[in-house]
């Protein structure tokens, strides 16, 4: 028994020291010590030593597991000490080095175009409001009085999720829930994403933002809509801006149009930019049909309003003089960096 628990110890020992790993050390205590290990089967077999032999061999048993014990002690406290060493070195900093220049975000152009518009109508008493992306048939054309048969409800150019849910086509759906909840007067603007199933080129994307502006109040007319949008567009495309508006149809508002800026770029004489006509088309517009109102609870009789919605993209190819609009969603910092 002596001469079997030697040769325990002395392989022991002999795998503590050729063990390279610390997790080598787990494997190598288990394979002695544990409940199935090299010692353990010599505790169970004490039943075929002679009974006084046992204290002996219980002893030369105790005896061996400590020192086993403590060799694996030792070799682990060095593999820990080179690990810490080695953590040390790697952390270490040579503050003689330069520094490095960290790099910078810089915010988009639609970011840039989004809070300016915002500001120029939060001065004119107006609220910011949001809505979901995700909308109901109901609130994206039936209450903005575009019937079930319109074109505009057509599944090639609006993202149905099923027959009465849809991923909004205009923000035009926020003024809906505004109206509804009968808080009057109401003085709004709707930024936020819109989609619709169109082709990606220079002027087109399935997904792209817009602005949709409400105002409901007594006596609104279309006087008050002109005065607004004019000063909307000086205040951005700054002093000496015109504009003008042409007849068009809306299926919301009554009577409708669509404004132009004179470029301002040529300042109206023509060019590459305005096509030569001195004008650039910017957003359309009109007053709230009656219809519009009486579905969201509002009285025609006591109450007008007016509505305009632009594209924040097409403020931002204008303003930055932008020829792609897929510049804008590529992440080029060649080109963020310009603005």
């Amino acid at each position: 028994m002596k001469e079997k628990l030697s040769k325990i110890m002395e392989d022991a020992m002999a795998q503590i020291d050729a063990s390279g790993q610390l997790e080598k050390l787990n494997e190598i205590r288990v394979a002695f010590l544990g409940k199935k290990g090299e010692l353990t089967s010599v505790l169970k077999s004490m039943k075929d030593v002679a009974p006084e032999e046992r204290p002996k061999v219980g002893q030369m048993v105790n005896d061996a597991r400590s020192a086993i014990e403590e060799k694996l002690e030792q070799k682990k406290a060095l593999f820990e000490k080179k690990l810490l060493e080695e953590k040390i070195k790697s952390e270490t900093i040579d503050v003689t080095l330069p520094g490095r220049r960290m790099g910078i975000g810089h915010r988009h152009p639609n970011t840039i175009t989004l809070e300016e518009v915002e500001n120029i109508f939060v001065g004119m008493g107006y609220n910011v409001v949001e809505g979901p992306e995700v909308e109901y048939d109901y609130y994206n054309f039936e209450a903005l009085n575009i019937p079930e048969n319109h074109p505009a409800k057509d599944e090639q150019d609006t993202f149905y999720i099923t027959k009465d849910i849809l991923l909004r086509t205009q923000t035009s759906s926020v003024q809906v829930h505004e109206m509804e909840k009968g808080k009057l007067p109401i003085r709004m603007i709707a930024p936020g994403r819109v989609f619709r199933s169109d082709e990606v080129d220079a002027t087109h994307s399935p997904t792209f933002h817009q602005i949709e502006g409400l105002v409901i109040d007594q006596g609104i007319t279309f006087a008050d809509l002109k005065g607004t949008l004019q000063e909307f567009a000086i205040r951005l495309f700054g002093e000496g801006t015109k504009v003008k508006f042409r007849p068009h149809h809306f299926q919301f508002t009554e009577p409708s149009a669509e404004m132009d800026v004179s470029c301002f770029k040529c300042g109206g004489k023509g060019c590459r930019f305005c096509k030569g006509s001195g004008w650039v088309e910017i957003l359309g517009c009109g007053m709230v049909h009656p219809h519009v109102l009486e579905m969201s609870g509002i009285d025609p009789e006591k109450y007008t309003g007016f509505a305009f919605g632009v594209g924040l993209e097409r403020i931002a190819l204008f303003k930055y003089e932008i020829d792609d609009m897929r510049l804008l969603y590529e992440n080029d910092t060649r080109f963020l960096k310009q603005f």
